[in-house]
């Protein structure tokens, strides 16, 4: 079952992140990382091409209050995002009685590959089972991305199964392998 969960006065720590609700002053950063090419295609979205879509979308993180701000200690800068959705074990009569929430995330390019994404999603694991309550977490990635893959696998999550996705963004269909972490 979706419940709702507002980020709003929540800032999660790690050694090298700080996650917390985005805010105005973030648009400048998250407009650097979500323009590059290639970065928001992993998740099913297109890069931005202005920086007035990217103010769109972060005041629609900032209105939901779902998505969190990953800003890197050292820089001070908002390099990623991971947000907390409805989730598709809602419809899966296996998991409906769950409270659940899906996590999405995405990493400027810049930080890829330096362990920062599995250390953020064990922060937001924490908070959703120990502060929220959350009885499961789910994840899922296009099977071409095996960056995302690596992160689900160190932070335990388990393989459930292959779907089909539609990127309405890209007009594109992606193999999705679904995965869930019960608490």
């Amino acid at each position: 079952m979706d419940i709702q969960i507002d980020i709003t006065d929540t800032v999660l720590e790690t050694r090298r992140l700080i996650l917390r609700p985005w805010e105005e002053s973030d648009l400048e950063d998250f407009y650097a990382y979500a323009s590059v090419e290639g970065v928001g295609e992993m998740a099913g979205w297109r890069h931005h091409e202005s920086i007035e879509v990217s103010r769109s979308i972060l005041e629609d993180f900032m209105s939901h209050k779902n998505v969190f701000a990953l800003v890197h200690r050292e820089s001070g800068r908002a390099i990623g995002s991971l947000g907390l959705h409805p989730s598709w074990a809602n419809e899966d009569e296996a998991y409906r009685d769950l409270k659940v929430k899906e996590i999405g995330y995405v990493l400027s390019r810049e930080y890829w590959g330096q362990g920062l994404m599995p250390e953020a999603v064990r922060a937001v694991i924490g908070f959703c089972f120990d502060i929220c309550g959350l009885d499961a977490l789910t994840v899922g990635h296009f099977s071409v991305n095996g960056q995302s893959k690596r992160v689900i696998e160190k932070c335990g999550f388990q393989f459930v199964r292959e779907s089909r996705y539609h990127a309405k963004q890209l007009g594109k269909d992606f193999d999705d392998m679904r995965y869930i972490l019960l608490r």
